[in-house]
C-alpha cells in the first residue's frame, strides 16, 4: 500500500482530464469517492458479518430503542433507499440481531426491534468505527463540518 504526502486528484485517479466544466468535475468527483468509501465499509463491516445496509438498520434501530418501529419507516431513514428491507430484516434477524413483532392494530404488519446482540454488536463498532471515519476522510475537523455543510447545500 502507497501513502501519498498529496492528495490524489480525480484526473490521476480516473486518467481522464475532460470535463464539461467545474460542477461537471465536482459530480464525477463525488460518485468516485463515494464509490470508494462504500468499498472502504464494505471490507471494514464484513469483519462483523454485516453489510453497510444492514448496519443502517441496526444504527436506526438502536435510536429508536427501546421502541420499535416498521420496516416500512426504516426504509424511509435509510440512506439507501433502494435496499430490500425484507430481506435485509430477515438476515438480521437470522443473526438474532433484531426481532419482529406482530402489530396489535394490523395483523399483517409487523413491526422491528432491536435484541441485546445487535446493541452489542454496535458498541464493538462503535469503539473501531470513530477511528475509522476520521482516517478514511483525511480532513480536520472544521473541513469535515465545511463539506458537510456543502453536501447539504448541494441537496438544498
Amino acid at each position: 500500500m502507497f501513502l501519498f504526502n498529496r492528495a490524489m486528484k480525480i484526473e490521476d485517479e480516473i486518467k481522464q482530464t475532460n470535463f464539461r466544466n467545474a460542477h461537471h468535475k465536482a459530480i464525477v468527483n463525488l460518485f468516485y469517492t463515494s464509490a470508494w468509501l462504500e468499498n472502504r465499509n464494505k471490507e471494514f463491516f464484513k469483519n462483523f458479518g454485516i453489510t453497510v445496509q444492514q448496519f443502517n438498520i441496526l444504527r436506526i434501530l438502536r435510536g429508536q430503542h427501546p421502541n420499535r418501529i416498521s420496516g416500512a419507516e426504516i426504509k424511509t431513514r435509510m440512506i439507501d433507499k433502494n435496499s430490500d428491507i425484507s430481506r435485509l430484516l430477515d438476515r438480521l434477524i437470522a443473526k438474532k440481531f433484531v426481532v419482529k413483532f406482530q402489530c396489535p392494530n394490523d395483523k399483517r404488519a409487523a413491526d422491528v426491534g432491536i435484541t441485546n446482540e445487535g446493541l452489542s454488536v454496535l458498541r464493538q463498532l462503535d469503539n473501531q468505527i470513530n477511528q475509522t471515519d476520521s482516517k478514511a476522510l483525511k480532513i480536520s475537523t472544521e473541513e469535515a463540518i465545511q463539506l458537510s455543510d456543502l453536501l447539504d447545500k448541494c441537496r438544498g
